[in-house]
């Protein structure tokens, strides 16, 4: 019994010796989480990574997580002791770990100043999962290991974007479900609710509206909240800590067939003074690639609450509608 208990103190204190935080070169703070005891990265191996970038108050800047779009890229030979490069190659395939660059040792070797946005941070911080690394075989060519990893990757991006595109009907449901929406569909796939017809008279392609819109993500967030992406609301920009300075709030003028194919649809649906709540699949709006700037997923569906304020008649369009993002970014 007292050996099986010291085996299991000596486990748990390895695990523990892991998980704590080391110093490494040039003010580098590291933590590995997880080790899987594969090869550590090297220069020239072409790795894909998911990654959630924070700074100093633990803001997160970006997430390949939440994108669903982990980055592939080459090793590189790091630039000075504790860089990014630097760092990978404490990693191997299937590791996770959490690194703190320091970025005053970073402003030094690069002679620029702090980026702006990190001015008073001290730390760039990343916890990262390593996906995969393709590793050059001993005495292979380099076009030949290049063609391999490429055909890797070209396979491993179709496997997850299929695997993305069976998973859409499922999130589309479940919004639907947890909005407790009971939608109508067009023959294209639109969901929608009128909530006020408005006047007869519809907007046709050519025409232009004036429109108050929100866009919601319909993936929630932490908060348990779908995240507003876009909207001509100040109000509600600012109670959902999603105002952006700068941009113009209010009412818009927008072409009737110059936006994606389903938000040109669902502007067809009402008339001048009508209210519509829409959920656009993503084969009527940002398809496989997504907007991960925004938060719009591959293969995601997404929502939009739509009135029209006004319709400005133009000429009858002669050409297929073009499909750009409802607001430019």
């Amino acid at each position: 019994m007292k050996k099986g208990i010291i085996i299991l103190a000596a486990a748990t204190l390895g695990l523990a010796a892991c998980k704590q935080e080391k110093k490494g070169a040039g003010g580098l703070l590291y933590t590995i989480h997880h080790s899987a005891g594969n090869e550590k990265i090297k220069e020239g191996d072409i790795v894909k990574m998911n990654f959630i970038q924070k700074n100093d108050k633990d803001s997160v800047l970006s997430s390949t997580f939440d994108s669903e779009t982990p980055a592939v890229f080459p090793a590189q030979k790091k630039m000075y002791a504790g860089d990014m490069n630097d760092v990978l190659t404490l990693f191997g395939e299937g590791d996770s770990a959490t690194f703190k660059v320091n970025l005053d040792t970073m402003a030094f070797h690069s002679k620029q100043p702090k980026p702006e946005q990190f001015k008073n941070d001290k730390y760039i911080t990343f916890t990262v999962k390593i996906e995969k690394v393709v590793k050059k075989k001993a005495g292979e060519a380099d076009s030949t290991f290049n063609k391999r990893a490429q055909e890797f990757f070209q396979a491993d991006y179709k496997a997850s974007s299929e695997k993305k595109k069976a998973a859409e009907p499922g999130k589309l449901k479940a919004y639907l479900e947890d909005t407790k929406l009971a939608t109508k569909t067009t023959a294209s796939g639109l969901h929608y609710v009128i909530e006020n017809p408005g006047s007869a008279e519809k907007p046709a392609l050519g025409d232009t509206v004036l429109i108050d819109y929100t866009g919601r993500v319909t993936k929630k967030g932490k908060d348990g909240k779908y995240k507003i992406f876009d909207t001509s609301d100040e109000k509600l920009a600012k109670a959902e800590n999603e105002f952006k300075p700068g941009k113009p709030y209010g009412p818009q003028k927008m072409p009737v067939g110059g936006t994606i194919p389903g938000f040109t649809e669902a502007l067809q649906l009402i008339g001048k003074g009508g209210k519509i709540k829409v959920i656009i699949p993503s084969n009527l709006g940002y398809g496989e690639q997504g907007a991960p700037q925004v938060g719009i997923m591959p293969f995601s569906p997404i929502a939009f609450d739509l009135e029209i304020k006004d319709i400005i008649k133009g000429k009858p369009a002669t050409s297929a509608p073009v499909t750009a993002a409802p607001v430019k970014k």
